[in-house]
Parts: C-alpha cells; sequence; structure tokens
C-alpha cells in the first residue's frame, strides 16, 4: 500500500519535524537489502521503520530484526502491518539516547533509511558506541552520501571520521520519487562495511580526532595555521608536518586518512 493510502487509513500525516520521507519503491527497498547482504544467521537493527515496508524485507531473511521508533504514532501501523513475523522486536525510543550494542547479543547490521536532520548524529552515534555493528546500509541525502564517499581533495571531517571506522561504497542514487512525502533532493544508499582491526586503539581515537578536527576548523585557512591551536608554536608545526612528510601549506580536505594517521604517528613522538 501506497504510504499515503496507509497513512490515510490510520488519519494520520507525516511530519517534517521529524524528517519523515517514506521509501516506497520495492525495486530499491530489495536493492538496500541485498547491499546488506542480510541472510538466516544476521540479526539488523533498523532505525526509524517508519511505516514496516523495509522492515517487512529485512525480516524474510533475517534471523532478527530490532526496528526503534521514535514517533509513537507509528507503533499501531506496525504491529499491525508485521503481524506474524515473530523475529521481529518493535521499540520505541530515540536511538540516540540508547546503546545500540546492548539490543544485540552478536554481531549486527545496520539497515536504514535515516531522516536527513539527524545522519551526522546516527553516524557517530553509531561509530561510537562500544559493540559497532559490523556493516551499515543506509539511505542519506545524496550530497551526504559523496562526501561520506569523498576522496583527497574533497575530504570533510565528516568522510575521514566515517571513512577511519570502515570502506565507503555509494550502492545507487534514489530519486526523490521514489518517497513520499518527496524531498527536495535526491538520495543515496551508501555501504560502510566496518574494519576488522582498527586503525589505532581505542585509547588513542580520542587523541586522533583532536588533531584532525583542529586540521578542518576553519576550512580556508592553510594546515600549520589550523594546527597552532593545539598549543604548538608555528615552528613546532612545521617540524612535526615535516616528519610526517605532509606539506603544511595545504588544506586539510588534500589529506587522505593514511596522511592523517602518519600525522599522529608523528604527532605522538613530539609530544
Amino acid at each position: 500500500m501506497h504510504p499515503k493510502q496507509l497513512l490515510d487509513q490510520y488519519q494520520l500525516e507525516p511530519k517534517k519535524s521529524l524528517g519523515q520521507n517514506f521509501l516506497f519503491d520495492d525495486n530499491v527497498l530489495a536493492r538496500i537489502v541485498d547491499a546488506a547482504v542480510v541472510g538466516a544467521a544476521d540479526e539488523v537493527l533498523e532505525i526509524g521503520p517508519g511505516l514496516g515496508a523495509l522492515t517487512r524485507l529485512l525480516a524474510q531473511r533475517a534471523r532478527r530484526v530490532v526496528a526503534v521508533e521514535l514517533d509513537d504514532r507509528f507503533l499501531p501501523i506496525l504491529h499491525n502491518e508485521l503481524t506474524g513475523l515473530a523475529n521481529v522486536e518493535i521499540i520505541r525510543g530515540d536511538i540516540l539516547a540508547q546503546e545500540p550494542g546492548v539490543l544485540f547479543t552478536r554481531p549486527y547490521k545496520v539497515v536504514a533509511n535515516v531522516p536527513y536532520y539527524i545522519t551526522g548524529a546516527i553516524l557517530r552515534h553509531l561509530l561510537a558506541a562500544a559493540r559497532k555493528p559490523e556493516l551499515m546500509v543506509l539511505t542519506v541525502q545524496k550530497e551526504v552520501a559523496e562526501r561520506l564517499a569523498a576522496v583527497p581533495p574533497h575530504m570533510s571531517l565528516l568522510a575521514v571520521s566515517v571513512q577511519f571506522y570502515g570502506r565507503v561504497q555509494t550502492i545507487a542514487t534514489i530519486k526523490a520519487g521514489a518517497f513520499w512525502p518527496r524531498p527536495d533532493v535526491d538520495s543515496a544508499a551508501v555501504r560502510v562495511e566496518l574494519l576488522g582491526a582498527r586503525p589505532l586503539p581505542l585509547a588513542q581515537e580520542e587523541s586522533f580526532f583532536r588533531i584532525v578536527r583542529a586540521g578542518f576548523s576553519q576550512k580556508r585557512k592553510q594546515l600549520q595555521n589550523n594546527l597552532r591551536q593545539l598549543g604548538l608554536d608555528k615552528e613546532d608545526v612545521i617540524k612535526w608536518l615535516d616528519a610526517a612528510e605532509v606539506d603544511g601549506r595545504r588544506r586539510a580536505e588534500t589529506l587522505s586518512l593514511a596522511e592523517w594517521l602518519a600525522m599522529y604517528q608523528a604527532f605522538s613522538k613530539i609530544r
């Protein structure tokens, strides 16, 4: 059933404040589930199941689906539409207020059509979790997908933050007409396969990202100027970047993840 018909049946309207645009194209939904390689042994977290279209497809393949929905108006719809699917657990709540890994006792995947306005917050929350997912397939704004999968010279703090944890691949561009209500922009499905081994020990991650955040703090400034906010004078910064074989006159968006890691290692030696 088309999302509008289903909502009319329950006398509901989508909330623009919650970024509610419902993906209803069956081919796109199937492609998203395929990209997550969901199998009979998999447990899946879905954020914002909405009216349950994606949830149903996931349940047909997965061992277990945990669907976390913020809008309690949709709970009756989900319970009715997913009747008979014993492997679906619907939780009313805000995923940002929960520890995702606690919902699972084994490795899990995340498959979701996430609200545009909190995409960054959701990504940070999932990647900061004590027990991270092994794979994520997310439908996001097309511009955000491009930023996530960016390469030098178009890197961003978001790109470095996500690529630090996993390999990013754009699966498909999704036209606005595949959603109702129709959003103002196109979307894209991105696949993030988390790395088996961390680039750095957990205890060093905050120090690494402190350097990255400083580097991106003022986009138009050269790297050597931005990094001085870490408490170093100009000569020390130049010496540090020379040791990492990075030209301080460059800007942050031109650096690869490997170069940021080299900078961190060199910084550790001069402190």
